[in-house]
């Protein structure tokens, strides 16, 4: 079907933006060009001012202004310097400090490996974390990653580009998402939940008597609000009351 040159071209660059398809971007295109309010020329001037006034932050890869270079996350004293979250794009950094559970600094990858799009080792910041690691006295890194196959392999990748140097890797525990029913779980998540289980808290541990014991707060020092590893944790035997130390396989 033969369209008119401008319409055409904004659906080829709509075409180029992640998630969206040549049907969607013709849809989009066509919508905007029909409209007979301001909303076409108010895309255009926020497209303008985010590519005159936004830029990568020269440190952790994220996006920030131009007047705020390195970003917030990076120049903040109160953030801790020792932990720094690996995450794959600024969306996945928004999303982490979203939850108000995180208050280290982050590192973006800019992607992941994938050989059908092109993208090798060579795209990724990898070798600018590295850096980092050595200079910045980093003494944990946390890669929080996407769960497909292709983040699987770009975890891999750093673990074995970091082999040797004196920092502490961790991912994020996967599991069962909130508000979610077992049912509509797919296969893989179920096993890494059942895998990364934890021990059930009713809101404190019992003394002895069977009094109970608040938690106290402040005795985790990770900068995530979670529990320790599954490893860590005893778990007893179902014919008896033995705790067992070790791995928790079924």
């Amino acid at each position: 079907m033969k369209t008119i040159a401008p319409i055409e071209g904004l659906i080829s660059n709509l075409n180029k933006l992640p998630g969206i398809g040549r049907r969607s971007a013709e849809r989009i295109a066509f919508e905007l060009a029909a409209r007979h309010d301001n909303l076409l020329q108010d895309l255009a001037a926020a497209l303008q001012e985010v590519a005159r006034n936004t830029t990568l932050c020269s440190r952790c890869g994220g996006i920030t202004g131009l007047a705020e270079n390195p970003c917030f996350f990076c120049a903040a004293p109160s953030r801790n310097a020792s932990i720094l979250c690996v995450v794959e794009t600024a969306m996945d950094l928004l999303l982490i400090e979203k939850t108000g559970s995180y208050s280290g600094r982050y590192h973006v990858l800019g992607g992941k490996i994938s050989p059908m799009r092109g993208n090798g080792i060579d795209n990724l910041k990898i070798e600018a974390l590295r850096r980092r690691i050595a200079t910045e006295g980093i003494k944990e890194v946390i890669l929080a990653l996407n769960s497909d196959v292709e983040s699987d392999a770009t975890a891999s990748m750093i673990m074995d580009l970091l082999n040797g140097m004196e920092v502490r890797v961790s991912r994020p525990a996967m599991g069962l998402p909130a508000g979610s029913g077992i049912a509509f779980i797919d296969r893989i998540t179920l096993n890494n939940a059942i895998q990364n289980r934890q021990d059930f808290q009713t809101g404190g541990k019992k003394e002895e008597g069977g009094r109970q014991k608040p938690e106290v707060s402040g005795q985790r020092s990770s900068p995530f609000a979670t529990q320790a590893p599954p490893e860590a944790l005893p778990r007893r035997e179902a014919t008896g009351n033995k705790e067992v130390r070790g791995q928790n396989n079924i």
